[in-house]
């Protein structure tokens, strides 16, 4: 597995993959070679052929795993033998030609602004805890970034004087993003308290636990998780709902998809894009109202 750990090392340092996307190749990785030992008694990956990919992907299948996740394992997997072709462990890329499955895009509802603002009004922010949970909503719907990139932001990230933040995204790429007055004033009141608080003034991270730690993924779904299962009666309610709810806000209130791209640190507008197809309703109300032959 010595190969493996330099493929590791390889997104990591060169590739700039975060720790967490490292960490995810690395379990699927493990998966497929756990396969190979246990169906064909194969501990060499560097001797692996398609029809094991093949078998590999109908076992996931049965397992219940969702297209999408299995198009992921695959992803990593190929990723994995382009290295080995690249700094020629292998000759011949065994997986070279496999095309993803097409995957239904689960369709995520936003939430309303209706359901927003009663969050917000709801939260006690007379305790740390309190203050804190409803900056990280404001953070989130004010900005629309990654719940790992609200968990990396600093202090230092603040540009209090230009209005705006610094956010460290995919491969460690930097954007700015600017900051509302509704989420400046928020941000101003949470970090003197931080200053205050027994424990955080000491750590970096804006955000912190109650002991002062750095707070981590399961802590931010939990926080979101516990504010909105009360409001709202949407089957998923994790942080990503509050990032696609600021792109959906965004377009429908009239922003420029180009603008919304930039602000979500999205390489290509298709993946901007995906947001629109929440507007398909209102856009059909407006033709319907709007077009001479459409009430005959």
């Amino acid at each position: 597995m010595d190969n493996v750990a330099a493929f590791l090392r390889y997104l990591n340092s060169e590739k700039n993959y975060s720790a967490h996307t490292v960490r995810a190749y690395s379990k699927d990785i493990d998966g497929f070679a756990l396969h190979c030992s246990d169906t064909y008694c194969l501990h060499n990956l560097e001797k692996v052929h398609y029809t094991m990919l093949r078998d590999y992907i109908i076992v996931l299948s049965k397992r219940g795993l969702t297209m999408r996740s299995i198009n992921r394992k695959c992803s990593a997997l190929k990723s994995l033998y382009a290295y080995f072709q690249k700094v020629g462990i292998i000759e011949v890329h065994p997986f070279a030609q496999h095309k993803a499955v097409k995957a239904k895009k689960a369709f995520i509802t936003p939430f309303s602004v209706a359901e927003l603002n009663t969050v917000l009004e709801q939260i006690d922010r007379s305790d740390f805890a309190g203050l804190r949970d409803a900056t990280a909503i404001e953070i989130l719907y004010g900005t629309g970034i990654r719940q790992a990139e609200l968990i990396g932001l600093k202090t230092s990230d603040i540009d209090w004087a230009r209005g705006q933040i610094r956010v460290l995204g995919k491969r460690n790429k930097e954007r700015l993003v600017p900051l509302i007055p509704a989420l400046a004033t928020a941000l101003k009141r949470y970090v003197e308290q931080r200053k205050v608080y027994p424990g955080t003034s000491v750590h970096s991270f804006l955000l912190v636990t109650n002991k002062g730690n750095k707070t981590y993924p399961a802590f931010v779904y939990r926080l979101i998780k516990t504010y909105f299962k009360g409001v709202s009666n949407k089957i998923s309610t994790s942080p990503h709902v509050l990032r696609h709810s600021f792109a959906t806000h965004m377009l429908d209130a009239g922003a420029h998809i180009n603008v919304v791209k930039e602000i979500l640190g999205h390489e290509s507008l298709a993946a901007t894009q995906e947001y629109t197809k929440v507007q398909l309703p209102k856009v059909q109300d407006a033709y319907r109202a709007a077009h001479p032959r459409a009430k005959k």
